[in-house]
């Protein structure tokens, strides 16, 4: 077969999968929350284009607190003096909490490590991370050193970090990352981890964070998940290690490569709010949480409201959160499409009809009210929209509940202006209702009603109306007897206007609640010598002034 792809696609090679018949993590699932390390401060901040003044730092460090992250890294404080005064800052103004571990970056580089130490004094406890690379790569291309070489520098580094935490007052934890992990020989990465566990003399009381980074993401997610299972297994005194995970994004794959890396025996998990970080960002921190969430976990932080954490996140980052980014994307809790409304308007009234235990709606799996978008519409109007959609509206945002048969009919309406305009929002919607059925009051114009009960003897009892109404201006009258109001109403139209009209259907119901509420009454009707048929509205605080005027609404629809 001929080739047609202008793709040079044979430049690229496929990363080699893991050979580890013995992976139990397909079988697995997720039961708890892992430590969570928010590394916004640091990995996130590097990769604004504007990155955070201190002020702004200090309000994301702050959120990070309030969402109940327990490790937070703040920054490379060795790098810049932007950095260490950030530290300098959240140790001044007593901004860390007791129950809150800093934890900052640093390479294995003893003048860094010092000038590390030296922004860490008066802070009572905190994680020390140290990284050196270690992938093929890298070994080759930029360090140009072998792998006793570069085992070196993170046995020199963990030994400088053991040096200056006896020295002083802060209560210290190592972390160490053998950095581009990914593309690293799994027996060389176990070796150096191996390397920096004993040299630190880690226990099961004071254990070391082995961070393993998905630094930039090379393959599949199952893959990852082979990698850190395959460590998990062959760490010596895995009690001794917490085993952290930090994955990237670079495949559009990073909350998958988490999740499964959680089943493969990870503890903890590194990343950011919304997934910022270098290139396509870090795992996102929040869905990782969410999903947990909608499988009924705990994810084990204050996540209830996702439109303040958006807010104060944008703020600070300078950066835009996609209409579509998982929970937090304005379109993410909205249906455009007519199948996805109207089995959503289904849901959502047998949810309220049954009263169950569990959240169950198509289309949705959590409430959007737990996490904060209980304000926004779920259904918007299109022109791809339905019938079901546009009815939903006109319950969710009015309160009127149009009959079934009326759905299609108002749809049509609504339809036409959205193929001239696009999205149709729910106030131009209300306008339309408006216009075709509450206001449509020409040529024949409902003005007074009298309804009196006579008896016709046996003890039955006939409805006679007398309604004043304007026929294209002019003030006219008509009377007309029935078994009740609407029944008497229609037989006094047809004398009065010369026309053979049924009522098909009839439907009311009250808009709001308590006594000055007003009702609204839906009245289906035909004339029975075209057989068109079309819906009237009426609403007030009569049910059977209510009733007339709709009844008045769907003449002048069907004759007018």
């Amino acid at each position: 077969m001929e080739e047609t792809s202008m793709l040079n696609y044979k430049r690229y090679k496929r990363v080699p999968v893991v050979n580890f018949p013995e992976r139990t993590w397909p079988d697995k699932e997720i039961e708890k929350a892992p430590v969570w390390c928010s590394v916004d401060l640091r990995d996130g901040n590097q990769a604004l284009v504007e990155p955070m003044v201190v002020e702004e730092k200090v309000e994301m460090f702050n959120l990070l607190v309030k969402l109940g992250f327990k490790e937070i890294e703040v920054g490379f404080p060795a790098a810049s003096q932007i950095e260490y005064d950030f530290l300098r800052t959240l140790v001044d103004r007593k901004l860390i909490p007791d129950d809150v571990e800093i934890q900052v970056l640093v390479q294995c580089r003893e003048h860094l490590i010092k000038r590390t130490f030296e922004a860490l004094e008066g802070i009572k406890k905190a994680i020390v991370h140290i990284y050196n690379s270690t992938s093929t790569l890298q070994r080759d291309v930029v360090f140009h050193k072998d792998k006793d070489e570069i085992k070196d520098i993170a046995i020199i580094g963990t030994k400088l970090v053991q040096r200056y935490a006896a020295e002083c007052d802060t209560q210290v934890r190592l972390e160490y990352s053998p950095e581009s992990f990914t593309g690293t020989e799994l027996d060389f990465a176990l070796d150096i981890c191996t390397a920096v566990q004993e040299t630190w003399g880690a226990t099961k009381e004071n254990p070391i964070i082995i961070n393993l980074p998905s630094t930039v993401e090379m393959t599949t997610p199952n893959v990852y998940a082979d990698q850190i299972e395959w460590m998990n297994t062959h760490f010596k005194n895995r009690d001794s290690i917490i085993l952290s995970i930090h994955p990237h994004n670079d495949r559009g794959e990073g909350v998958a490569s988490t999740e499964l890396a959680l089943l493969a025996g990870a503890d903890r998990v590194e990343g950011t709010l919304f997934g910022n970080g270098e290139r396509t960002g870090n795992v996102d921190i929040l869905t990782v949480a969410y999903n947990m969430f909608s499988q009924g976990i705990n994810p084990e932080l204050n996540i209830e409201n996702i439109r303040e954490i958006a807010e104060i996140y944008e703020r600070c980052t300078k950066m835009d959160i996609p209409p579509r980014h998982p929970y937090a994307g304005k379109l993410v809790f909205t249906a455009f499409s007519g199948s996805h409304q109207d089995a959503i308007n289904k849901g959502m009234q047998a949810l309220h009809e049954r009263g169950g235990e569990f959240w169950e709606v198509p289309y949705l799996p959590i409430d959007p009210s737990d996490i904060g978008r209980e304000y926004e519409p779920i259904v918007r109007i299109n022109s791809q929209s339905g019938k079901g959609g546009v009815a939903f509206v006109m319950d969710t945002f009015y309160g009127f509940k149009l009959p079934k048969g009326m759905h299609k009919e108002f749809a049509d309406v609504i339809q036409k202006i959205s193929e001239k305009q696009g999205e149709v929002a729910p106030e131009q919607i209300m306008e339309a209702f408006k216009n075709e059925y509450l206001e449509r009051k020409e040529p024949m114009h409902f003005r007074k009603c009298r309804i009196t009960d006579t008896e016709t003897g046996d003890g039955e009892f006939a409805t006679l109306a007398k309604v004043i109404y304007t026929d294209h201006g002019i003030e006219k009258t008509f009377e007309g007897v029935g078994n009740g109001p609407i029944d008497a109403i229609q037989r006094g139209m047809e004398d009065a206007l010369g026309i053979q009209i049924k009522v098909m259907d009839y439907n009311e119901h009250a808009l709001a609640a308590g006594s000055g509420a007003q009702a609204a009454s839906y009245i289906h009707l035909i004339d029975q010598v075209s057989g068109k048929t079309t819906y009237g509205v009426g609403i007030s605080s009569n049910i059977t002034r209510a009733s007339i005027r709709g009844i008045f609404s769907a003449v002048n629809r069907l004759f007018y």
